[in-house]
């Protein structure tokens, strides 16, 4: 009967293939195109297509990737505290001052993401009937490997959604999203309800759990037979056949490692306070997920934090280097590296040639803390206002140009004081600064935007880093056992912070996580404004403000310089969030089309 279903299922989407294809022959005709007359005799496909070409259906999966919500900079940064934009026409801007609606969404990840999760449904359906190769064992290992891809796609997938549309109905529950697990088709019930998020999450675990049992930890080249897992060994695959498939050639590919630290982000969202009473997921559960992907690191993961690992976008030439799909010490996963400019062009100042579009704040400025670990605001920094930015964390250079920092290939001083004598200064021109900042992470410096004599640069978009595993430990770690404690895992959260402002260039014997650490509270904001730091600018600052139930209103402030007078200005740009948006629509199109599907409260 599931070989006639599926017969019947792959006959009406041919059969909706034909009317497509119909209507395309009609548009040619009406175009006076003569040669469409001899199609390509590929394009001939039978109905068992899918099961016979496999290329026909790693499509469907090929999808997933495509779709990949981590794979491109959204700079949603610029809708917190965290920095702002001098592009009148970005949506983030526009968001973050008035203008979100259910039906005007930047975040809005519903349509694109529901689609794609469908293709994955419709390639798990097929699936085992696939022809994958014709050597039995070989066909075996390819259908593992492709439905743990997809499991764990669909993971990643169920992640993004809740992130951008879970939320509190307002009939008091938390909702996620309707979950689907069938392909759809015409005569499919389209208007369901959704689902409570923790059932998305339980349906996450399971996707997760399922990708776990098909997916090696990692992929490679393996030389022996006796390399082979035992459950293909005990069935005589052969090192070379599971080389065949589990080999280099799958590396930054869906892995048991990455399924994991999908499993543990999607935890974190759920113990966070924005979550937590709807759901059943604790933070030592969340740190137990989380020391499970750090347990690849080796028995003392601490120890192996990659001390480059703040600045892992630096360096041109060590990205070109990278063979293809080797991640280096600080990725857990990570996109094809590509040589450009853009990240340049965009955001250089304007004296190198670029449109600073991003500019980070003052509030963001303020959070680096001095080099000897105190936060500006305590007594003890040695924080001076007439010198703000001398003695402070190396973290704050690494990350910001500010006035007097050195830029581009050249080293140019670049001058942000209003009174400064080009369009670097504060609000000179339309691609100045608004704060009195530019930014500086993930820019290669060496990259020359002079349109007369251009040069590019490698870079590629981290989709998982080890630090942000690290945090997220330290920050269930601490909700869970209190600083220092450890649960299980021999190492706490005061020991990832310890390590990580080590790296950061945090001098001497850090007095102030010292006074911290026997303080749970301090702790946190400790962790919390270490996380604000190091993943600074690649899209957390939005979604951690929001789970954590913090303050979204606070005004984007600035800095002007003037004189040699330093001048804090107190709102470049205010923040018009409302109680209701920490949590994101539903689509306004979506709710008025299906009666079943609530919308989150407010909204």
């Amino acid at each position: 009967m599931m070989l006639i279903r599926k017969k019947i299922f792959i006959m009406k989407i041919k059969n909706k293939i034909s009317i497509i294809a119909l209507f395309a022959l009609f548009l040619l005709i009406m175009s006076g195109c003569e040669d469409m007359f001899e199609p390509a005799v590929e394009n001939h496909k039978e109905n068992d297509d899918l099961y016979n070409m496999p290329s026909w259906a790693t499509g469907l999966l090929g999808h997933a990737y495509i779709s990949n919500p981590l794979g491109s900079w959204s700079f949603n940064d610029v809708a917190t505290d965290d920095a702002v934009s001098n592009n009148p026409d970005n949506g983030y801007r526009l968001m973050a001052t008035g203008s979100w609606r259910a039906n005007n969404n930047p975040m809005d990840r519903w349509q694109y993401l529901r689609a794609s999760w469908q293709y994955l449904n419709q390639f798990l359906f097929i699936a085992d009937d696939v022809n994958w190769a014709e050597d039995p064992l070989v066909a075996e290992m390819f259908r593992d490997r492709m439905k743990g891809d997809a499991f764990g796609m669909r993971a990643l997938y169920m992640y993004h959604l809740l992130l951008n549309h879970g939320g509190w109905s307002e009939n008091g529950e938390l909702l996620g999203i309707p979950i689907i697990k069938e392909p759809e088709d015409l005569n499919s019930e389209f208007d369901l309800p959704r689902n409570t998020f923790q059932e998305c999450i339980d349906q996450l675990y399971a996707d997760v759990d399922s990708a776990l049992l098909l997916l090696p930890e990692e992929y490679g080249d393996i030389s022996g037979n006796n390399m082979v897992p035992e459950k293909y060994r005990a069935k005589g695959v052969t090192a070379g056949q599971y080389t065949r498939v589990f080999g280099d050639n799958g590396k930054n590919r869906m892995s048991s490692r990455i399924a994991k630290a999908i499993r543990a982000q999607a935890a974190l969202l759920s113990a966070s306070p924005a979550y937590t009473d709807g759901t059943n997921v604790t933070w030592e559960q969340t740190a137990n997920n989380m020391a499970e992907v750090l347990s690849a690191l080796g028995s003392n993961p601490v120890a192996e934090l990659d001390p480059k690992g703040n600045k892992w976008y630096a360096s041109s030439t060590d990205i070109q280097n990278l063979p293809a799909g080797v991640n280096p010490k600080e990725m857990l996963w990570r996109g094809n590296k590509e040589e450009s400019l853009d990240l340049e062009r965009d955001n250089y100042p304007p004296t190198l040639f670029g449109s600073g579009r991003v500019n980070p704040t003052q509030n963001l400025v303020d959070a680096f803390p001095m080099a000897n670990g105190y936060p500006i605001t305590d007594p003890a920094s040695g924080y001076d206002p007439n010198n703000p930015y001398n003695g402070r964390d190396p973290r704050l250079d690494l990350y910001i140009i500010r006035n007097g920092s050195q830029a581009g290939p050249q080293n140019t001083v670049i001058n942000t004081a209003a009174d400064g004598g080009d369009n670097n200064a504060l609000n000179r021109v339309e691609t100045s600064t608004r704060t009195g900042y530019y930014l500086k992470k993930l820019l290669v410096q060496s990259v020359n935007a002079n349109p007369s004599s251009e040069t590019q640069a490698y870079h590629y978009k981290p989709f998982i880093r080890y630090t942000e595993i690290f945090l997220g430990y330290a920050e269930a770690a601490n909700e869970a056992w209190g600083p220092t404690g450890t649960g299980s895992h021999g190492y706490s959260a005061y020991d990832v912070i310890k390590a990580i402002r080590q790296r950061a260039g945090i001098t001497g014997n850090d007095p102030y996580l010292e006074l911290v650490k026997a303080d749970k509270d301090k702790m946190r904001e400790l962790i919390q404004n270490e996380r604000r730091l190091e993943l600074c600018f690649e899209g957390f600052r939005f979604w951690d403000l929001r789970r954590w139930k913090n303050d979204i209103t606070e005004p984007a402030k600035g800095m002007r310089i003037e004189s040699g007078d330093y001048t804090v200005l107190e709102s470049v740009e205010r923040r018009a969030y409302q109680d209701y948006m920490y949590y994101g629509p539903i689509p306004y199109g979506e709710v008025i089309k299906f009666d079943n599907l609530l919308q989150n409260k407010g909204w």
